[in-house]
């Protein structure tokens, strides 16, 4: 018998086979390879350009010296910082290799088969996810024309079987953030059993802008609503991959249970702590990003293309022809911006701020590929 016949009875459940694996944006490396381009600006994932936290660096180097040691599993340090600097009790914490890693605990966690998963579409991937490795029944609600999440119909779609409400704010791939008032009326309206959650990767961003709402109040209100933020945007830490959830302390506790010992490494631990202290890192990631947002929104608008408006650190484009043809030519000019069947939106590109050299490069390419 042939030693790998056995292998042929191994079988998968249906919900892990219609499972989409994670495309990410084309590297620099990749892209090289197969345009034999040298130069090339990447514009596709949302990092931040200016690089890591200067403190963060200084913190992973001093901390390279302890590798051999595993890490603090409860990341007291980073739990400590905070806990103050959220005025949250620490127990309401949670940690993750990434903040999609706590959206995976979370489905993990709490749901079951038949529970459903409510979500707007288009949005970030591994809410759908979530629902399909826990074999939950998904409930997709498309976004308003103007790519706004119509929290109406959302509603709407609330029964008893609801356990997670996944909302971005901003939302990607589109950029648009959610009022206060009107988050506040779908809060409302959640039921009992049913778990919003609201994912802040971008809240540096956000966070001044009129309007942007005050989530963290709810989880002090003990409100079921879990409040997802990220070192890797703002703080330019992608590369180590720490997250982490703010919730009720009987969610958390939960989480706790279900997550991996050590999921978030020494390095992570010790850069996300020292750059919450770098504010003036922060200021200026926060402050030129926006200054470069509106100045390339108004150079996209000029040449008769739209963009959302967009409270992140990406800009969403109708290049009003085939988005996909549109990327690939600017990818040949070394311009590496994210296009994707699952962002539906067929004439659209996703363009991370760069920095002002990168932005005036971006335009200019992209006035010659309109042309």
């Amino acid at each position: 018998m042939n030693k790998t016949e056995p292998l042929a009875l191994l079988t998968v459940s249906p919900n892990i086979e219609r499972l989409q694996p994670y495309v990410p944006g084309k590297s620099a490396e990749e892209v090289q390879k197969e345009f034999g381009l040298d130069n090339l600006i990447k514009l596709a994932s949302n990092e931040n350009p200016f690089g890591p936290s200067p403190r963060a660096v200084e913190a992973v180097t001093s901390m390279a010296k302890r590798l051999h040691l595993y890490p603090d599993a409860s990341a007291n340090l980073l739990r400590d910082a905070l806990a103050k600097k959220l005025n949250v009790s620490s127990n309401c914490l949670v940690f993750g290799n990434g903040s999609d890693d706590i959206i995976h605990l979370l489905g993990i966690t709490f749901l079951q088969p038949d529970d459903e998963v409510l979500v707007g579409v288009p949005s970030f991937v591994r809410y759908f996810a979530a629902a399909d490795l826990n074999n939950a029944s998904l409930v997709e609600v498309p976004l308003t024309p103007s790519w706004e999440y119509n929290l109406d119909a959302m509603a709407e779609k609330l029964t008893e079987r609801t356990r997670l409400v996944f909302l971005a704010n901003p939302n990607n791939p589109t950029g648009v953030m959610l009022q206060s008032s009107h988050l506040e009326n779908f809060v409302q309206k959640l039921p009992e059993n049913a778990l919003l959650v609201l994912d802040e990767a971008y809240y540096e961003f956000a966070a001044d802008t009129p309007g942007y709402p005050n989530a963290i109040q709810w989880v002090q209100q003990n409100r079921n609503v879990a409040v997802l933020r990220t070192f890797s945007k703002a703080y330019g830490l992608a590369g180590l991959r720490i997250g982490y959830g703010v919730m009720p302390k009987r969610i958390a506790h939960w989480l706790e249970r279900t997550r991996e010992p050590f999921n978030v490494n020494s390095l992570a631990q010790a850069a996300a702590a020292a750059a919450l202290n770098d504010t003036e890192y922060l200021s200026h990631t926060v402050q030129t990003t926006a200054a470069e947002r509106s100045m390339m929104t108004n150079e996209v608008l000029a040449m008769g293309l739209s963009c959302t408006p967009s409270a992140a650190n990406f800009l969403w484009i109708d290049t009003k022809r085939d988005g996909n043809m549109v990327a690939n030519a600017l990818m040949r000019q070394g311009v590496i911006v994210r296009y994707s069947n699952g962002f539906h939106g067929p004439t659209h590109i996703r363009v991370s701020i760069g920095t002002p050299q990168e932005n005036q490069r971006f335009l200019q390419a992209l006035r010659t590929v309109i042309a």
